[in-house]
């Protein structure tokens, strides 16, 4: 523990040990009295040559409270409410800007008034403020907004349904959710329900026993046991057939399922994540989704903005996704400023993936490791010049093609190897293969 201030309380300075968090003591016209050593191991030493350390200007640079320059504060909600309040903020830190989910703390006097804040500031692992190794990245208010939440559910168990429209990366914010759960050492598992026969969508869930339909030649683990103790992901589950629900609500209500053309009645311990860009509200009042179910799913909904919602991002985005998809010899892209205001001015009717396929097919018309303004307009308006099964040229390519090469592309630039360009398109390597057929 450091002691910034010779009038602070001492005792209180040095509770800011027994968290278990980056803490730091903080007067209510916004000075920093004390921070813990965990503190300083994730932010470094604050500097007190000019007088007291402003909360503010330590996170953000700023040279007034955050509400004064249209960010949310926490120490003024708190100051208000006189109860513990929570934001997610994008701090600067050693290592560039991070997102921080800070929570902060009253410390009241006996009429009431706050006398310190104890702010803990808990570092969000999940997402980048900057390009770099993180699949999930962004700065914008919508974005932070979504991030938040996920910061805010993933440590329970609770069932979390992803909303919003395709290509908003609904399965990156179920491996967030994943990855920052206490189930992060269970596994992630993935169930795309598009398209599934009752006795495909039972098999795989459920698994099943050798001889328990034409062609079931073994004995297969379901996906719900390969869950257990971590995630399964249910991937657009409005498309799931009436019939089917009943079953996937009792496994939901009871954890207990049986395989398909077994008597054995197994357990499965698991956190449930579903997913869809329908309206499932509507489909319930059709009649097409059970009532029941919707409610067992949506326990906590997570809206994800489309990329209209958050253009702002774009330029991270798009530096983010150049970065994944290097060239075959490893060239690293760059986009020219007016190439960036030509993806911000394009409308996005498949949000990020769509964004994607329009930097991978850059990439494969690029001469040089330099992408301008006229590369992109050729990627948004015409064909890819070649061959086979891309689009003709003069043509604008469907974002289905735009996505088969970008995959393509992905697939020749790591060898063949599908878990990674899974891993950097991000999808599951069982999508990552339907798309590839």
């Amino acid at each position: 523990m450091e002691i910034i201030a010779t009038d602070t309380d001492s005792t209180l300075a040095r509770m800011l040990d027994s968290y278990e968090h980056p803490a730091i003591l903080v007067t209510p016209d916004y000075r920093i009295l004390a921070t813990n050593d965990l503190y300083r191991e994730a932010f470094g030493q604050i500097e007190t040559d000019q007088g007291p350390a402003r909360c503010y200007a330590v996170s953000h640079n700023f040279d007034r409270p955050c509400d004064q320059v249209g960010e949310e504060c926490p120490l003024a909600a708190a100051s208000n409410s006189g109860t513990r309040e929570r934001v997610l903020h994008i701090h600067q830190t050693p290592r560039g800007e991070e997102h921080v989910d800070v929570e902060m703390l009253p410390i009241l006097n006996e009429d009431g008034t706050p006398r310190f804040f104890v702010e803990l500031l808990k570092p969000v692992t999940v997402a980048g403020a900057v390009a770099g190794d993180r699949p999930m990245v962004g700065t914008s208010t919508a974005f932070n907004q979504m991030l938040g939440l996920i910061s805010r559910v993933a440590p329970s168990d609770a069932a979390v349904l992803l909303l919003g429209e395709s290509g908003t990366g609904k399965e990156l914010a179920a491996r967030a959710l994943h990855q920052a759960s206490r189930r992060s050492r269970g596994a992630l598992v993935t169930l795309e329900c598009a398209g599934l026969s009752e006795t495909l969508f039972e098999s795989e869930l459920f698994g099943h026993v050798r001889g328990a339909f034409t062609g079931a030649n073994y004995t297969r683990q379901g996906l719900a046991e390969a869950a257990h103790g971590g995630t399964l992901f249910l991937d657009e589950i409005g498309d799931i057939p009436y019939p089917l629900q009943v079953k996937l609500l009792r496994l939901i209500e009871t954890g207990t399922y049986r395989p398909v053309g077994s008597s054995q009645v197994k357990q499965a311990d698991f956190r449930l994540v579903c997913a869809t860009h329908k309206n499932l509200e509507q489909m319930v009042e059709r009649g097409e989704f059970r009532q029941d179910l919707y409610y067992r799913i949506n326990v906590f909904p997570i809206r994800l903005p489309s990329l209209a919602e958050r253009s702002e991002d774009i330029p991270l985005l798009a530096r983010s996704i150049l970065q994944d998809n290097r060239g075959p010899d490893g060239m690293n892209y760059h986009l020219t400023e007016s190439a960036v205001s030509v993806l911000k001015a394009h409308r996005y009717r498949g949000n990020i993936r769509e964004l994607r396929n329009i930097l991978s097919r850059a990439t494969i018309l690029a001469n040089t490791n330099v992408i301008d303004q006229e590369l992109i307009r050729r990627s948004l308006g015409e064909g890819a010049a070649g061959a086979g099964d891309r689009a003709q040229p003069g043509r604008e390519p469907s974002l289905k093609q735009l996505e088969l090469d970008y995959l393509r592309q992905l697939m020749r630039s790591h060898d063949n190897d599908r878990e990674t360009v899974a891993a950097i398109a991000g999808i599951s390597v069982r999508s990552l293969y339907r798309k590839l057929e």
